[in-house]
């Protein structure tokens, strides 16, 4: 029986492309760098930042990567986090499952300490026990990685845990860890990424989703 759920937070609890977008031109434009369509930018929400500026900036110099996330992080930690909007309905389903006794964890590559502010911006932040995402040098940042420590940390049983995400990264993630994964279609992940990743199951709305637990 599944008890625990972990809820990826870009693009499954809340909508962040304003601010991520932002983010991104703000860092690539100090580095004088190119800046692509913003359609291009989009492809980036999800995956952990220091893969996303190595392929922004075709570039593997540590140095100039890690200064690209200090300046994006620079915007997003005054400005950026909060051009941010929650879902229509996730309010609901996360109130609906905590009134079932679902255990709710964040699993979320962004820094913890941003999105636990992000969560307590939105009021959302009760419903969750923990939230877990990486530290600031990249720690964690990989699904796999995180979503083991998770297990760890909170003694959870993978297999009454699911993973709820709208990228490859939160099915694949689950499957290294023998976690139960369900891709969610109002986020950045297309049908074909999340089933060529493995997800068990795609849900088209929080309400669909609702369905697989009660």
């Amino acid at each position: 029986m599944t008890k625990s759920l972990l809820f990826d937070l870009d693009g499954t609890i809340c909508d962040p492309r304003e601010g991520i977008v932002r983010c991104l031109k703000y860092a690539l434009t100090r580095l004088e760098h190119a800046i692509p369509p913003e359609a291009e930018l989009v492809r980036y929400i999800g995956p952990p930042l220091y893969e996303s500026f190595a392929a922004l900036l075709n570039s593997n110099d540590t140095e100039l990567i890690k200064r690209a996330v200090e300046l994006y992080r620079e915007r997003f930690a005054t400005t950026g986090m909060f051009e941010n909007s929650v879902y229509p309905g996730i309010a609901d389903l996360l109130a609906g499952l905590c009134a079932e006794r679902y255990r709710l964890y964040v699993v979320t590559s962004k820094p913890t300490i941003f999105a636990e502010k992000i969560l307590h911006h939105f009021d959302l932040a009760a419903h969750f026990l923990n939230v877990h995402g990486s530290e600031f040098d990249g720690t964690r940042a990989d699904k796999n990685n995180l979503i083991a420590y998770v297990l760890e940390r909170e003694q959870l049983i993978p297999t009454d845990t699911v993973m709820i995400g709208d990228r490859e990264h939160d099915i694949l993630g689950a499957l290294a860890n023998g976690v139960r994964p369900i891709g969610v279609l109002w986020g950045y992940g297309s049908p074909e990424e999340l089933t060529k990743a493995g997800a068990l199951a795609l849900c088209d709305t929080p309400v669909s989703l609702a369905r697989h637990f009660w």
